[in-house]
């Protein structure tokens, strides 16, 4: 094979995901994705509650709920981003429990650890990759996602992971972004890619992010394909609640 062929045939055997609506190398998404987290981490709260008019929290708050965190489990939040449920679950768990915080993100890591600094906690936190846990089998009670999971450039092994250091009985919650009600879709888009990236120009100084963030929620898995991914991971008794007519969805599951 003459080194043209080679270079050919290398180019063509690179895998490629999605990043937003645009194709890239598998390998350089998670650096494009830091990079987004990077540029909005100082605006990230403020944003949440204008993109939903504050209905962030009530999903979360849902998602909490659905949790029942008892005291003295161990919960590890991935993508714990500013710290949201992190917080709620601590509170939970009480001294005797225990609270991961992970996120492959600096930038966000460190807006959660101070954010929970400044609520009086101190949990222990750790900057890894979803898709590459750094925690031994069976070691939490609960494992949650919220809205993390479309970022991952290979969801089944994100979902393989965080069912892999659940112990026998534990749970795994997914909140994500997912397909709303097809009645409301054509208001919805326009709301995504018209007024959405205008918000992150205006608020966040960063349109393009959020241009990203409107498409990556459509390449993400619907409601039931998520479902058939959590079964596949390993994980039984899954179930979702569709959340605002499907703008969220909360995927549930248990390793039995």
């Amino acid at each position: 094979m003459d080194s043209a062929t080679e270079n050919t045939a290398n180019q063509n055997s690179e895998k490629t995901t999605h990043f937003g609506f645009q194709e890239v190398r598998e390998e350089d998404k998670a650096s494009k994705v830091r990079e987004v987290f990077k540029s909005v981490a100082p605006s990230y709260d403020l944003m949440n509650d204008l993109m939903s008019g504050g209905m962030h929290r009530l999903w979360k708050k849902f998602t909490v709920d659905l949790a029942n965190v008892r005291p003295g489990e161990k919960v590890l939040d991935v993508a714990s981003g500013s710290g949201d449920l992190a917080l709620a679950f601590a509170r939970a768990a009480g001294p005797k429990g225990q609270v991961w915080q992970t996120d492959n993100n600096e930038a966000m890591l460190k807006v959660g650890r101070d954010r929970l600094i400044n609520a009086g906690l101190m949990l222990p936190c750790a900057l890894c990759d979803g898709e590459k846990l750094p925690f031994a089998n069976e070691s939490f009670n609960l494992v949650t996602v919220a809205f993390g999971l479309r970022n991952m450039t290979h969801k089944d092994q994100a979902l393989a992971e965080m069912a892999r250091v659940l112990k026998p009985g534990g749970r795994l919650l997914v909140l994500e972004f997912s397909q709303v009600h097809e009645s409301l879709r054509e208001v919805y888009d326009a709301y995504s890619f018209k007024l959405l990236p205008v918000l992150g120009k205006y608020v966040a100084k960063d349109e393009a992010s959020y241009r990203y963030l409107a498409e990556s929620i459509r390449m993400h898995p619907d409601q039931d394909t998520l479902k058939s991914m959590m079964e596949t991971a390993g994980l039984s008794r899954v179930e979702y609640f569709n959340l605002t007519a499907g703008v969220v969805a909360v995927h549930k599951g248990v390793k039995l």
